[in-house]
């Protein structure tokens, strides 16, 4: 009988596929799995998928209602459409991010493939995707069986700090190698790789992929990443040699301000484990074990914040092949086993991102040269020259220059910021950095006996390959400008975590920042693997009493992080769950939020007032307008409650979300009896204070209304400029427009004169500066003890543009609900934004035409929006030359704040206002 019924099923499902309607047009893209696209060696035996629904046919209102995926083990099989590994069967449900695979818990090792394909409400169904490819690490720590390695005689090769001309103890990077022979022809080779340090690994004289820095900075003594590489094509039968360099990286390096190094130890290690797979089935593993051999080469030194040196005379040609005579190499020094945990890199690695040819040269004395590079950025250089054997080429680095031309290094403090080359002396010579990165527009060069002619000095930027993911343009170059020194400055600062600044000798993970800036990165770019990396790193920072630190990883700085940088163990997880309904890293970290409100709230006193005694960084860098600390504090946990509030609710946890919510009422009433007077004025009477209150709702009814009038006040009073520092200027004109003063926000927006981000770019700015007056013409140079020319804080202004200028915002996690409420002002005319949501690109452009407007708007499929169009009356607004009530996919919700309030289905819509 059941034989019978599971005939007749099959029978069914074949009837149903032969009526249903293929339609080309339809189809699902942009496959990713763990949000990155074909990750190899991802430590998740349960990992998610997501992609779009794309209809190139224009219709509206396209929304995904079912989906069936097949996971296999080759591509063969999904040419069968069969699914050996996992097949989901039709699945009636709309999502199309976060989709769990549903087999056999995966294991280690794995090579899988995988392809989608969906049906739409309508009955269409898509043509299977194109397929996608994953691998799983070694999930089993048992499935490791690397000793670590590594030449400790190193370190007394290094010039003794004493007799260093700048002071410094820079042991040389150490080359490790052995031989091995593969006895068959390889089907596919898997190389696993991790260090204590940073490395490169080399097979049969060819590098392995093109990432830097690898395995990542993390806390060494609780966590080490590793990462996967595909190496079947570098592998040949018989003899082969694998090696690596292994430098000091974060492990013992320079770190940090004070010029001090081995903060996590001294003796670098290398791991590795070669795994081949034969075309006959077998299998060998070819490990890092005390048959390596060591030796120093012709990387003199190698440090982040000090440089690298490399002498071409000391070249080994084919150290990293077989038959290189290693006899005089020496034996390594192995270390079986670590006490951290070890791990897949969750995120994208660091590799290149744009390269820089200069715009000018100048000399401003003889034998010295500078290079413009047009852009500041962080990276390095890439040379080529002809010189005798022994002619030292020395790169100084800077990002700005001194009235007289010569470079300004002031303000890198302790980091040296030079690389050395030495010419071998036989031809034209090329060589780049490998292990160090600089922060940079000008190079200053010495040591050439000609001018540097056109390509002999590359800039090469470098930082995390998040993949860029938005886009925006208008008619004002200022603002464009602006656009452009938040974007720049980004990228030189997420270079496997979000620091401060690539410059000088700090580079650390400051909370703070990254907080008041998470939602404007992930407009610029897709960070939410970026963040899922470093929010481990956070969470690895956290104590035991909740506390969250001020840096991520946890060194050089201390464990408490003080109120708005502490709160990045709140602010950013639920950010990530916001924009890309990552509803397992919100699980994943909900707890350690839950613990830090703990935290916070235990310490007030019965009635929830700020402890007697706490640390805070205050308005960081406000320009003489200081907010007191015990408003920062109880703004910042009634902001942390609220959310953890929101995270509890998108969990499914009730209890908790009602205890947080009533936690954030008591908290509310406490900030009002405490700190807001009956005419609405807020203890400190600062614009951060009044920007806090009225954003995290800490003031309502009458008080609120007259708190919005001391806000425009303190305007006022600073001739309509800013006066905020790191934590207010974020929120400052998210208020503005959230109290309807666009038209004060525009005005900070277009000033040009100090303090503003106009002024910083009239200077000549091409990222953001630490301080509003980094520079100014009165006064010259800053304190060189803390004066970034490239900080991402006061970038944050970029989710105003993105949400006020642009016009796209998100009303429900993962964009499933859009926001597009693009409110024209300032000297801007038209403008055009885009942003790479989950479900795909979110697209709006405008333009004024006297009193009309024209509002273009692209909502992607299996989303809804709500679409703001500016006008004085709904009845003024077309669609494609045609009413509104007409036009399909739109309803008319209203009129409401100066706009026809319209519900719009996917799709692509042409609004005209006359």
């Amino acid at each position: 009988m059941a034989r019978w019924i599971g005939a007749f099923l099959v029978m069914l499902m074949a009837a149903c596929q032969a009526t249903e309607k293929k339609d080309g047009d339809l189809r699902a893209t942009h496959l990713a799995c763990e949000s990155r696209v074909e990750p190899l060696g991802i430590d998740e035996p349960y990992p998610r998928f997501s992609w779009w629904i794309e209809d190139e046919s224009g219709a509206r209102s396209v929304r995904q209602s079912a989906y069936r995926i097949l996971v296999a083990t080759d591509r063969g099989a999904l040419a069968a459409e069969r699914g050996d590994l996992w097949d989901s069967g039709r699945v009636e449900s709309n999502a199309t991010y976060g989709v769990e695979y549903g087999g056999a818990p995966l294991p280690s090792g794995a090579a899988c493939f995988w392809m989608v394909r969906a049906w739409d409400g309508g009955g269409r169904v898509t043509p299977w995707s194109a397929p996608a490819s994953f691998a799983t690490g070694l999930l089993d720590p048992a499935a490791w069986a690397a000793d670590w390695i590594g030449w400790d005689e190193a370190r007394e090769l290094a010039v003794a700090a004493a007799d260093h001309p700048d002071g410094l103890f820079l042991p040389p990077p150490r080359y490790l190698r052995r031989e091995f022979t593969a006895a068959r022809a390889v089907r596919r080779a898997m190389l696993y790789a991790s260090a204590l340090g940073i490395y490169e690994t080399r097979l049969n004289g060819e590098r392995v992929g093109d990432d830097y820095f690898t395995p990542g900075w993390t806390d060494y003594a609780r966590r080490v990443y590793y990462d996967t590489y595909d190496v079947t094509s570098l592998v040949r039968p018989g003899a082969n040699a694998i090696g690596a360099v292994l430098a000091d990286g974060w492990f013992s390096g320079h770190v940090g301000w004070g010029r001090k190094r081995d903060h996590y130890g001294d003796t670098t290690r290398f791991r590795a484990q070669l795994v081949l797979e034969y075309e006959d089935g077998t299998r060998e593993v070819v490990v890092t074990d005390g048959s390596w051999r060591a030796a120093a080469g012709p990387l003199l030194e190698a440090d982040f914040l000090m440089g690298e040196a490399y002498d071409a005379r000391r070249a080994m040609p084919g150290w990293d092949a077989a038959g290189f005579d290693a006899s005089a190499w020496s034996a390594v020094d192995v270390t079986p086993a670590i006490a951290a945990e070890i791990g897949a890199h969750p995120g994208p690695r660091v590799g290149e991102v744009a390269t820089f040819t200069p715009i000018a040269v100048t000399a401003p004395a003889p034998g010295v040269h500078v290079l413009d590079m047009g852009q500041n950025f962080a990276g390095v250089v890439r040379l080529r020259v002809r010189g005798a054997a022994g002619r030292e080429i020395v790169l100084r680095h800077a990002e700005v220059l001194n009235p007289d031309g010569t470079i300004y290094t002031t303000n890198l403090r302790g980091a040296r910021a030079t690389d050395r080359y030495i010419c071998r002396g036989d031809g034209e010579e090329t060589w780049q950095p490998r292990f160090t990165f600089h922060g940079f527009r000008f190079v200053e060069v010495t040591g050439l006996d000609a001018p540097p002619a056109p390509g002999d000095f590359v800039g090469v930027a470098i930082g995390s390959r998040t993949p860029p993911a938005g886009s925006f343009e208008c008619d004002d170059g200022g603002v464009n400008q602006l656009v452009h020194n938040i974007y720049w400055t980004q990228r030189m600062n997420y270079i496997d975590i979000p620091t401060d600044c690539p410059q000088r000798d700090e580079r650390l993970g400051w909370t703070g920042d990254a907080q008041v800036y998470a939602r404007t990165a992930t407009y610029l770019c897709d960070v939410q693997a970026f963040f899922t990396k470093w929010l481990v790193d956070l969470a690895d920072g956290q104590r035991k009493d909740g506390q969250f630190p001020t840096v991520a990883p946890l060194k050089v700085s201390g464990s408490d992080g003080g109120p708005a940088w502490a709160d990045a163990g709140v602010i950013c997880p639920w950010t990530i769950y916001e924009v890309y309904g990552d509803r397992r890293l919100l699980a994943r970290h909900y707890e350690g939020m839950k613990r830090y409100v703990a935290f916070c709230a235990g310490r007030c006193r019965e009635d929830l007032r700020p402890p007697a005694e706490f640390h805070c960084y205050g308005d960081w860098l406000n320009i003489q307008d200081e907010t007191p600390k015990d408003v920062l504090y109880l703004a910042y946990l009634a902001r942390s409650t609220q959310l953890t509030a929101r995270a509890a609710a998108a969990l499914g946890r009730a209890e908790d979300t009602t205890h947080y919510e009533d936690l954030f009422a008591r908290i509310a009433r406490s900030f009002q009896d405490a700190y807001v007077g009956a005419d609405g004025r807020i203890a400190g009477d600062t614009q951060t204070a009044y920007a806090l209150a009225l954003a995290f709702g800490l003031v309502e009814g009458e008080n609120r209304a007259r708190a919005e009038q001391h806000l425009l006040r303190k305007l006022e009073e600073r001739d309509w400029h800013l006066s905020t520092g790191f934590v207010g200027t974020k929120d400052l004109m998210l208020v503005l427009a959230e109290i309807g003063r666009e038209d004060v926000a525009y005005r900070l927006l277009h000033q040009d004169t100090f303090p503003s981000w106009g002024f910083s770019i009239a200077q000549g700015a091409t990222t953001i500066w630490e301080r509003w007056n980094g520079w100014t013409p009165e006064a010259g140079f800053n304190d060189p003890g803390m004066n970034s020319f490239a900080h991402y804080a006061f970038g944050a202004v970029g989710e105003w543009i993105f949400r006020t200028v642009g016009g796209i915002d998100l009303l429900a996690p993962g964009y499933d609900e859009i926001l597009i409420r693009p409110r024209p002002g300032g000297r801007i005319g038209r403008a055009r934004a885009s942003h790479l949501s989950v479900h795909g690109p979110i697209e709006t452009s405008w333009e004024r035409d006297g009193d009309g407007m024209r509002l273009d708007v692209a909502i992607p499929p299996n989303t809804t929006a709500l679409v703001h169009v500016p006008c004085t009356v709904t009845q003024a607004v077309t669609e494609g030359g045609g009413p509104l009530a007409s036009v399909e996919g739109v309803e008319i919700l209203g009129h409401e704040d100066g706009a026809a309030k319209l519900r719009v289905a996917s799709g692509r819509y042409s609004f005209r206002v006359e």
